[in-house]
């Protein structure tokens, strides 16, 4: 057994040895796995969804409305998971997805994170809402690749210094999250008065930036308080159109997708204005309730401009299943959010890689039983 498959056997090799896995390989189990390990408060904000969870509910339904139909007899004994995305290869069709406020669930926060996804060469994406800086994270993360996030800002001046200070820290590509222009109606937050913001755990990125810090009459470390209620007055996405997505080509040489796109005519709106991908989300439930399964859009973004641009997707992957599913769908990339962090908040480092390794092996060995040798024979024929 040779490639990602191989850390099914090393496993074997642990009970042998009398060991065990540090947690569970099964990732949609990983939840409830971790739910006594971490302040209650810290679980809800990463568990929970907008209002009744109806929307986090639909999205693992759509996966399951979904069959993979078996092919037999296709010599695929040995698989490449190699993938292109954005004209970067990568050595798996997986990215981690852009996790704030790490540190509610393990001290190591988003270092972690980046030193696990630089050990398997996996593009890492940055949460504008870290609880560590852009350059503690390009310095954890070395020199594997990675991704920013961007919450945009009302203010232009803290804005473009914020993405000028990821290039310069070696972020390749830039995710504009457009979905989040306000915090959803979270019955889960709400009702335990709980929100990292109020605390500034989200905030180490703009209070380690120099223009935000010149606006300020003292220091984040002199004045926390201060500093939190200075970046809560700054103006919001709020007021927003795809005519000011101007501004991020402007200061953003790289790669732009956009980040919570479910509509068709949305993704074609945003390829009109210059994004280079599209990554489609509904923010894993946790924004609208009662909204589509994210799944269930995939294919008609990927009809609307997946000739155009890569169509990436996000909300809802937990199995090596649902990774070749979204695939067959017509994405070319996933990213993966929650179980990463339960994974981090479970056994730190080591907790995040071994979800990469088990969602990976589940892939590489799901991939080949299928009758698939790369992720490129994918397609809707894989499906029912």
């Amino acid at each position: 057994m040779t490639g990602f498959a191989a850390y099914q056997r090393e496993i074997f090799e642990l009970d042998a040895a009398g060991e065990t896995p540090p947690l569970t390989t099964d990732l949609a189990a990983l939840e409830e796995a971790v739910r006594a390990e971490v302040p209650a408060d810290s679980y809800n904000y990463v568990a929970g969804g907008a209002g009744t969870g109806s929307t986090v509910r639909a999205n693992r339904s759509a996966f399951e409305r979904w069959r993979i139909v078996p092919r037999v007899l296709r010599n695929a004994d040995r698989r490449d998971l190699r993938a292109t995305v954005l004209g970067m290869e990568m050595p798996a069709p997986v990215l981690l997805a852009p996790v704030g406020v790490q540190s509610i669930l393990h001290p190591d926060a988003e270092l972690a994170s980046a030193r696990a996804a630089a050990e398997l060469g996996l593009p890492l994406v940055l949460s504008s809402s870290s609880s560590r800086s852009i350059e503690e994270v390009a310095a954890a993360n070395g020199d594997a690749p990675r991704w920013m996030q961007l919450y945009w800002s009302g203010d232009r001046e803290i804005c473009a210094s914020i993405l000028d200070r990821g290039k310069r820290a070696g972020f390749s590509t830039l995710v504009v999250t457009v979905d989040t222009w306000i915090r959803g109606w979270r019955p889960h937050e709400m009702d335990r008065r709980y929100s990292p913001s109020r605390q500034g755990v989200d905030m180490a990125i703009p209070f380690s930036d120099p223009v935000f810090r010149s606006r300020l009459a003292r220091p984040p470390e002199e004045d926390p308080t201060a500093a939190i209620q200075e970046w809560q007055r700054m103006p919001t996405g709020a007021s927003k159109s795809w005519e000011q997505f101007a501004f991020l080509r402007d200061h953003w040489s790289g790669p732009i997708v956009v980040k919570g796109i479910l509509h068709p005519d949305d993704a074609r709106r945003a390829v009109g204005c210059g994004a280079d991908g599209i990554v489609v989300s509904n923010h894993g439930g946790r924004q609208v309730d009662g909204a589509v399964a994210a799944l269930d859009m995939l294919p008609e973004v990927v009809d609307a401009v997946g000739a155009e641009v890569d169509v990436l997707f996000d909300s809802g992957i937990r199995t090596g299943a649902d990774v070749i599913k979204a695939l067959a769908l017509g994405a070319k990339a996933v990213l993966v959010g929650r179980p990463c962090a339960y994974g981090l908040a479970h056994a730190g480092e080591a907790g995040v890689r071994h979800v990469l390794r088990s969602l990976l092996a589940d892939l590489d060995i799901t991939l080949g039983l299928c009758g698939y040798r790369s992720p490129a024979e994918l397609g809707r024929a894989a499906l029912r």
